[in-house]
């Protein structure tokens, strides 16, 4: 800095206003100061800086597993989200979602030097009582039912799920079948808990829950399983990749979508409307959730007590071509 200051003719307080992008410099001086920098190849010491200012300007994440569509894009969205706010993402993958392992991350990331933690967690570990995240850290949860002990941010699950059920009833279906996710996942256990009231609620009776893994492999599977149910009708599918598997068990068992078998996933994946038929599904936006995370943990960090709740981003149901009015019979 003190050789900038030499080159440019300024003083080293100059050069840091400069270099920390502070008002109140004179444009001719800026330019000045800039072309030093340049010429000497100064770079401003981000570590330095961090220390001084008490901030790193990186936010770290965790999450179990990146296997799945709902992780991949929401931890995109944060990734975009936390750039246009000027801070970095660290990224911790966790295997396991154990207490130890959710303890041991959030170790590892203190040890790299981040300003808050968003932690993208489908399982139920954050609802036990035993496991207490780090009290001085600013935590922000997507996907979760810890609303009563962090910030979470999570789409309406309920709600998709419900407008789902609810817009192939009104095609006439006398009910709905569902192709659940894992039991572990939170997500998996509000979709069916929501097709399952919205059942009720209509006064139709409930088929016999049906699970896969979010995998089309999973839908796959569990499709020639609902291809021998003559009275299966409707399915209502967890997410779009076990909807894909379905759809093609369905075809190769000559139940015909949406003509014999009427088809809606969950999450709207850009390849949703290349599908055969072209698929109907709730859309997720993961770009909202990813923005309210970044947005959650930059708002704690501005002050000292921590927040609770829950902030539920709404969905849409899109229709295109897989789902329609049962056949006669």
């Amino acid at each position: 800095m003190a050789d900038v200051a030499r080159l440019a003719g300024v003083s080293s307080q100059t050069v840091s206003r400069v270099s920390n992008g502070y008002a109140g410099v004179n444009e001719e001086t800026r330019q000045q100061v800039l072309e030093a920098m340049r010429e000497l190849g100064y770079r401003p010491n981000s570590a330095a800086r961090a220390l001084k200012r008490g901030e790193f300007r990186t936010i770290g994440v965790i999450t179990f597993g990146l296997s799945t569509t709902g992780n991949v894009r929401t931890l995109e969205a944060i990734a975009t989200s936390a750039a246009h706010e000027g801070y970095a993402v660290t990224l911790l993958p966790v295997a396991v979602p154990t207490q130890d392992e959710v303890r041991g991350a959030f170790s590892r990331l203190g040890e790299l030097a981040v300003d808050a933690v968003i932690v993208i967690l489908e399982v139920h570990l954050l609802d036990a009582v035993t496991l207490s995240l780090p009290p001085h850290i600013k935590v922000v949860v997507a996907d979760s039912d810890a609303g009563d002990r962090y910030t979470v941010v999570d789409t309406d699950q309920a709600g998709g799920s419900r407008d789902a059920v609810r817009y192939l009833l009104g095609l006439g279906h006398e009910t709905v079948w569902h192709l659940a996710g894992p039991e572990e996942s939170f997500a998996a256990q509000r979709r069916a808990d929501a097709w399952r009231a919205e059942l009720t609620g209509a006064g139709r009776a409930t088929p016999p829950l049906v699970r896969g893994d979010w995998s089309a492999e999973s839908g796959y599977r569990a499709g020639l399983e609902l291809a021998e149910q003559p009275d299966c009708t409707a399915v209502f599918a967890a997410n779009d990749q076990m909807a894909l598997g379905l759809l093609r068990a369905l075809h190769e068992r000559g139940r015909y979508v949406p003509d014999d078998v009427s088809v809606i996933g969950f999450d709207d994946i850009p390849e949703a409307g290349s599908f055969l038929p072209p698929l109907t599904t709730v859309h997720q936006d993961f770009a909202e959730v990813g923005r309210r995370c970044v947005e959650g943990v930059l708002r704690q960090m501005g002050q000292d007590t921590p927040e609770h709740g829950t902030t539920l981003v709404p969905t849409r149901l899109v229709v295109r071509d897989s789902a329609g009015a049962p056949r006669p019979r």
